[in-house]
Formats: structure tokens, sequence, C-alpha cells
């Protein structure tokens, strides 16, 4: 009972902290998802239609699912939003793209 408390605990803090991230928009990475829509789709159950092709990820899942450092991320030209190509498959990156579609709608 208690184990069950601390992963509940875990996980709404860690669903909080996230949902800051999207909150101001700063310190996130355009990720382009065109290599791994059909794998999000399949794992997320939705269609493939449904997974967009790009979207912003907090720097460290991006740094993750493009296979690149996060200062990287963090150097690349400060006018625009950072971006790079998803590589890597992450449980984080299906959470996310799934907390957007629900955004969204």
């Amino acid at each position: 009972m208690k184990r069950r408390r601390c992963i509940a605990i875990a996980a709404v803090s860690a669903i909080g902290l996230s949902g800051g991230a999207f909150a101001d928009q700063e310190g996130l990475v355009n990720v382009d998802l065109s290599n791994l829509r059909a794998d999000i789709a399949k794992r997320t159950y939705k269609d493939v239609s449904q997974i967009p092709a790009n979207v912003k990820l907090p720097v460290g899942v991006a740094a993750n699912v493009c296979g690149v450092a996060a200062d990287m991320l963090a150097r690349q030209d400060k006018s625009s939003t950072p971006s790079c190509q998803a590589k890597n498959k992450s449980q984080a990156l299906n959470e996310q793209v799934q907390r957007q579609l629900v955004a969204q709608k």
C-alpha cells in the first residue's frame, strides 16, 4: 500500500513538473517525429494520422530521443526554437505526445 502511494506521488509530481514547461514555452525543443510516428501511434493506441509530424518537448526528453547532448540543443540559434530529429523511442516521448494531443482538443 505504501509503495503504491509513493509511486502515485512520484507520477503526479513528474506530470506537474513537465506541465509547467508547456505553460511558459521556454526550454522547449521542436522535435521532428517523422521517423517514429508509426511506433508512437502503436504504443499510444492512436492512428498514425493523429500523431503530429513535430512536437515541442522539454530539453531533457528531446536530447534523449534525438540522441544529442542537452547542451548542444541549448547552444542552437537563440533567436529560434531549437530543433532535432527523433531517433530513439522513449516512454517519456509517448507521454508527451499524448499530453499534446489532449491539449489540442
